[in-house]
Order: structure tokens, then sequence, then C-alpha cells
């Protein structure tokens, strides 16, 4: 029997989903010509990325909290591991095709599959889950430090298949990179969230919806999906427009 769908958490999802799609059509429109912009410097980018992956691994260690509260053995979960490890599969696959130079060896689906393992593994820690999120976000910024101190030392962990730790002391070229450290730690806070939630507030996840919000819980609970399908189609659209708009 299924396990009863939390429409707020979905719709947190789907809000994360509804951002990144406006910001891969962006990231398009730029790669097509039709607007100028620095989508690997300018903060104003830069940083909508990071609150848009924080809040996709936020989520993704909520629904880990909520899959073990109702039960959900191991078997399942790797069912659903093994779609989100092929999505990612796929990911590299057309990435290279498309950026051959900067193609995505660990994205964020790459990243959501090893940090899903580690949160199962990890979600009897309890409360230890707060600080252990707050070392995962602070070990980048140590490392940096460490690598202006010891660079040909450190310098392995700037490779693969190290640099998926994330304690570079340079961004790897690439088109998306969500290492471990310091993405693990949003997981983790999520985890925790979603156990005390469930343990002290569970109306605050179960609740109903505003008027709208069930489009949102609908592509919250799609999320993969859309996630696959959204770039293509964008890509597509804009191959065919570009030509015959930009004359």
């Amino acid at each position: 029997m299924p396990a009863a769908r939390l429409d707020r958490l979905d719709a947190l999802r789907g809000a994360a989903i509804v951002w990144m799609t406006a910001f891969h059509f962006c990231f398009d429109l730029n790669h097509f010509g039709w607007i100028r912009q620095d989508f690997y410097r300018d903060p104003a980018w830069t940083w909508q990325r990071a609150c848009i992956v924080s809040l996709f691994l936020f989520c993704a260690g909520l629904s880990q909290a909520v899959a073990l509260g109702q039960g959900q053995r191991w078997p399942r979960f790797w069912r659903r591991w093994a779609q989100v490890a092929g999505c990612a599969l796929l990911v590299s696959i057309g990435s290279w095709w498309m950026f051959p130079r900067s193609w995505i060896w660990f994205g964020v689906l790459h990243g959501i599959a090893v940090m899903l393992v580690v949160a199962r593994l990890s979600a009897g820690w309890g409360r230890w889950l707060w600080p252990a999120g707050a070392v995962a976000l602070a070990l980048p910024w140590a490392a940096r430090a460490a690598h202006a101190s010891w660079p040909a030392l450190l310098e392995p962990l700037n490779q693969a298949p190290l640099a998926v730790l994330g304690l570079v002391g340079r961004k790897p070229i690439t088109e998306d990179y969500v290492p471990l450290f310091p993405w693990l730690g949003m997981v983790w806070w999520g985890l925790a969230a979603g156990q005390w939630l469930l343990a002290r507030r569970p109306a605050w996840l179960a609740g109903g919806l505003p008027a709208g919000g069930g489009a949102l819980a609908w592509l919250g609970r799609w999320s993969l999906s859309w996630y696959m399908l959204h770039q293509p189609v964008l890509i597509g659209v804009l191959t065919v427009a570009t030509p015959l708009l930009k004359r």
C-alpha cells in the first residue's frame, strides 16, 4: 500500500522546481544569445543557484524523515534510489553531448544519490544531525584555507575521484557541481527538521494548502520526471525558435 503523501512537503518541492525551471530558462536564453549574463560569476545568479540547490537538498532530507517515519523498508528505498542514480547517468551522458569540455560528472542528482544513502544510515543520530550539518557546511571553508597553506600536498583533493568530497581549493570545470560537502549539511538539516516536525508538529507537514497550492504539490510529486524533461523541452524550443525569431 503506497504511503500517504504530505501535500505541504510536495508543494515545497514544487516551489523549488518552479524556481529551478525559471533559472534554467534564463541560462538557456543566455546560451542561445537572447540575453548576456555571467551565470558562473555574477552573485545574482550564483546565489540563486545555491538557494535552489539548498532547497532541493533540504526537501530530500525532509522526505527521508517522512519515509522512515512511514516505515519505508530498504527494498523500496533502493527502487527509488535506482531511479535517481539512473537519471544522474542520463544527465552525465546528455551534458557530455552538449558540453563535452564541462560535462556534469557529479551534479545535483549524483550528489542526491550518494547523500540519500548517507541520510538513511545516519537517521538514528537524532539531535546530533544539527551539529553534523553545521560541520558539513563549514568544512569547505576550512579546506580552502588549508589549500592556501599546503597547495601541493592537498592537490589530490582537487582531482577526481576525491573532488566529489568538495574539499577543493578550486572548483572543477563542470556545468553542475554538488559535492558531499557542504551540501550534505542541507540534507542532514532537512532530515533533522523532518524528524522534529513529525515528533512535535506533525500538522505543519500534514496540513492543507492555500488556494492554488495544489498545482505546486502535483509538481512536487513528479519532481524527478520534471527535472529530467524540462531542459530537453526548453532547449528544443529555443533551438527551433532562435533561428526563426532572430532573423
